[in-house]
């Protein structure tokens, strides 16, 4: 055995072991689980709207809540194969959540039209979107923190995604925790927040998940 041989030996005897990084299916599965006992357990904290059977009878308030849910999966999807240098070859599915947020739009404005008369607001205004902020930053910190350990190639488009599944979260996490029917209120101080989210995700995925 020549020099060189020895010399190639000699590394891949020191060389550690590299733990394969896991599917996209097994990353999302993984924050789907959390996400769920996250908002059981901020739930048990908050407590639930003392209506909230009732709401669970309105048409409205079901599709509602039924498409921020499919909001937080398909964006937690999409961030989940983004992560991946190749997208794992499933580009299409990361455009998932433009569609659930198209129909989520029109579900809140026929919310917005069958408000009449409108429910009066609560007294609290940007306090909600302060809690949602708050209710989302554990799960921000957390999709990020497991992408960084991968080798995402679109940082930008990751960041927005996840920041929207994040607050996602704290959206229906308080949708079920606040007191109030006030459709004009949840637009303003609930979802058109999300605009400056999405924005933010730009910035914070270019910088978090530099590789």
């Amino acid at each position: 055995m020549d020099a060189m041989e020895k010399q190639i030996a000699s590394l891949v005897a020191d060389a550690d072991s590299v733990q394969p990084a896991p599917s996209p299916l097994m990353l999302w599965l993984k924050w789907m689980g959390i996400a769920v006992v996250y908002i059981v357990i901020s739930l048990l904290v908050l407590g639930v709207r003392a209506d909230v059977v009732e709401r669970l009878h309105s048409t409205m308030f079901i599709a509602e809540m039924g498409l921020l849910v499919a909001i937080v999966v398909t964006t937690a999807l999409s961030a989940s194969l983004l992560a991946y240098p190749d997208i794992y070859q499933r580009s299409r599915w990361t455009l998932a959540p433009i569609f659930m947020f198209i129909i989520f739009i029109g579900v809140i404005a026929l919310a917005w039209q069958a408000d009449n008369p409108p429910a009066p607001p609560p007294v609290h205004s940007y306090q909600c979107s302060l809690t949602i902020a708050v209710l989302a930053l554990l799960p921000a910190a957390w999709m990020f923190y497991s992408m960084r350990q991968l080798a995402s190639t679109h940082r930008r488009f990751a960041g927005v995604v996840t920041m929207l599944s994040a607050f996602s979260i704290g959206a229906i996490t308080l949708r079920l925790s606040e007191q109030t029917n006030s459709i004009i209120h949840v637009i303003e101080w609930h979802y058109l927040p999300m605009i400056g989210v999405a924005l933010l995700g730009v910035w914070l995925g270019k910088i978090l998940l530099k590789w």
